[in-house]
Order: structure tokens, then C-alpha cells, then sequence
């Protein structure tokens, strides 16, 4: 029940449109932005909203909603901004913070670069490169960092990850999901030079360069349960290395047990060779993720592990070696095997998704 002390927050049409504004725009302060957002919740339940959920909402604590609360019923729109502070007076504006958070957004950079550095940007806006490093550092702009991303087209995408997520949260009984994929391309990397071991103030080192003596490719199941690995390498990637491997797994499993084997949409788990076996062994139902989604496969999870921890820093004269390393390295982990626990709803991961979508469609660029 909401606080028998709160007075009621009313917003005027302009005041909504104002804040609603402020709470979107994204050369905005962040606190301000972050503010506006409070009062737009408040204002929610004819508002009265109870200052604890807002402050869950929010993610500030029922203080500061309380604080901006108060603040805007005695002072309205005036009330969100900061209050002045004891000090030298600013030499730069809010004006020229705008401009330059605006044009760090919007613009390439000088003359044919293709992003801003704080040398360009200080001699572009007439700032020092220490207050251009600073006011980006503020806003959290980072003109030189990338990262990249991808969409799936896959019109069967909802479905998809209703059905791999819901295995994943709430797996049948009486059966066995495993996470299956294949890690092709593994080289057999020798460096030029043996590797230095690590000393006092002094890293491990090795030769950038490298001698390739064959690569392998690791078919490999994931229990979801038990974090536990069915995997075997073979040197070709075809159908009928895909097909020995799910009669390696038929073999390893109890008969007893249902498998439901998560993959992705590579051609050779779709072959008729493969759809005949399948038909002959009704144990075996497969689920599909969405193209373009290798990341809802656990098992990809567990092959970033064994780079890390393996192949990265490993040297290996030949296929065989590199092989039976692999093999030593799946037993260790088998005898304590870590299970990857899934914890997003297939609702949270499409309303993050709608919502990525809506900022790419509302950025402007």
C-alpha cells in the first residue's frame, strides 16, 4: 500500500512530455536522464506509486527517490537539476559540453578519420585534451572502441528460443539434454622458439610467430545437467564424422534415458544420412537454436574453457600430440566437471532484444 504521507505528483502534458524527453535523450546528463525516470515512475498509480518499487525500478535507493520526489513537487522541472557547489567557477559551459558530447555521437572525425581522438576533438572544439578525456570519460564515450554485433533472420527465432530456453530452465525427466557442436579448424601450433617461463615482474613469453603442423576438428556434447563432456576429434568435418559421434553418445548413454540434443543449423546435421539414423533411434530428439545464435549453445561455453585453459598458450609438433592433449585435458575436467547454469527467461531475452532493436532504430545514425 502506497504511503499515507506521500502527496499526490499530478504532471502537466508538458511536464510528461518534458521528462519523457529528458529521460530518452542521449546527449542528456545520465543523472538527469536517470532522474527523469524516477519522477515518470512516481508519477505512475494516480501518483502515489510506493517509493520502494520505484526505487526498485530505478535502481537508486528510497532516499534518493524520496529526495528528487520532494524536489519536484516544491520546485517541479527546476527541482531535478544539481544545486550549485562551493568552488572555482566552471571555465567550461554546459553549452560546449553539449557541443562536444553532441558532436562525438553524431560526426566522424577530423578531415578522413574515421572517429574522434581527444587531440582531434580538443583542437576541433578549441578544449584541452585533459577536459575532452574527462567530459568523455563522463559520459561514457569511447570513440575508439568497437564492438561488434548481429541479428538473426531466422523466422522461426520466437519459437526457437522458447524451446532451447525452456529445455534449458525446466528439462524433461527421465531424459538427458546435451549441448552438442563441433570446434573445427584446431591447429597444431608449434612456435619457433621454446617459450620462456615466467619469472618475478616477468611475464611468460613466446614467439608471436608459429609453425602450423595440421589442424583437427572436436566434435563435442555438453551434460547440462552435470557439466560433464562426451567429445571426440576427428580430422574431417563432414555428415559421416557427425553421424559417428551421435553413435559414440548412443553408446555412452544409458538406454534407459531420452536425449535431447541442442545444435545449431550447420547442413551436416541435416543430411539424409543423418535424418535416417535419426528415424531408426526415436530416443534422439534434436532442438534447434536460431541462425546466428551459436551463444545459446552452452557447450560453445565450455569450448571457450578449453582455449583458455588449453589451446591458447599450448605447442604442439603434430595432430596426434595435439589430440591426445586434448583428450588428457577432457579427462581432468570430467573428473570434476563444472555444469554452466542457464538463468534468462526466454522473455527477458526478447524483451533485451526488442529493446536493442528499438535504440538502434531511435539512434539516429
Amino acid at each position: 500500500m502506497p504511503s499515507p504521507k506521500l502527496i499526490p505528483l499530478v504532471l502537466s502534458d508538458a511536464e510528461r512530455a518534458s521528462l519523457e524527453a529528458l529521460s530518452r535523450k542521449r546527449t542528456a546528463s545520465q543523472s538527469l536522464a536517470g532522474r527523469a525516470r524516477v519522477i515518470l515512475a512516481c508519477a505512475e498509480e494516480g501518483g502515489v506509486a510506493p517509493l520502494t518499487r520505484v526505487a526498485a525500478r530505478t535502481g537508486l535507493s528510497r532516499e534518493s527517490v524520496r529526495k528528487w520526489r520532494v524536489r519536484f513537487v516544491e520546485r517541479r522541472l527546476d527541482g531535478l537539476g544539481d544545486a550549485p557547489r562551493p568552488g572555482a567557477a566552471r571555465k567550461i559551459t554546459d553549452e560546449q559540453v553539449e557541443v562536444l558530447v553532441t558532436r562525438t555521437l553524431t560526426e566522424k572525425g577530423r578531415g578522413q578519420d574515421s572517429h574522434w581522438s581527444t587531440r582531434s576533438m580538443a583542437a576541433e572544439t578549441g578544449l584541452s585534451q585533459s577536459s575532452v578525456s574527462r567530459i568523455w570519460r563522463a559520459f561514457g564515450l569511447k570513440p575508439h572502441v568497437v564492438e561488434t554485433w548481429k541479428l538473426s533472420t531466422d523466422p522461426e527465432f520466437i519459437g526457437k528460443v522458447r524451446d532451447v530456453v525452456g529445455l534449458y530452465m525446466s528439462p524433461p525427466e527421465n531424459a538427458l539434454v546435451l549441448c552438442v557442436d563441433e570446434k573445427s579448424q584446431i591447429q597444431a601450433l608449434d612456435r619457433t622458439a621454446p617459450c620462456l617461463p615466467m619469472l618475478p615482474t616477468t611475464p611468460a613469453r613466446m614467439t608471436h610467430d608459429y609453425v602450423r603442423n595440421g589442424t583437427t576438428s572436436l566434435f563435442a556434447a555438453l551434460d547440462l545437467a552435470s557439466g560433464s563432456v562426451i567429445a571426440q576429434p576427428y580430422r574431417r568435418h563432414r555428415h559421416q564424422e557427425f553421424l559417428r559421434f551421435l553413435k559414440l553418445i548412443d553408446t555412452a548413454v544409458p538406454n534407459g534415458l531420452e536425449l535431447h540434443l541442442v545444435l545449431d543449423n550447420y547442413a551436416t546435421h541435416k543430411t539424409p544420412a543423418i535424418h535416417q539414423w535419426l528415424l531408426k533411434h526415436p530416443r534422439f530428439h534434436l532442438h534447434f537454436t536460431p541462425t546466428s545464435s551459436s551463444w545459446m549453445n552452452l557447450v560453445e561455453r565450455w569450448f571457450a574453457e578449453l582455449t583458455n585453459r588449453k589451446l591458447r598458450r599450448s605447442a604442439h609438433r603434430s595432430v596426434t600430440e595435439l589430440e591426445t592433449d586434448i583428450r588428457k585435458w577432457i579427462n581432468e575436467w570430467n573428473k570434476d566437471p563444472k555444469p554452466f547454469v542457464w538463468t534468462k527467461s526466454a522473455d527477458e531475452i526478447l524483451e533485451t532484444l526488442a529493446a536493442y532493436c528499438q535504440r538502434i532504430i531511435d539512434s539516429g545514425h
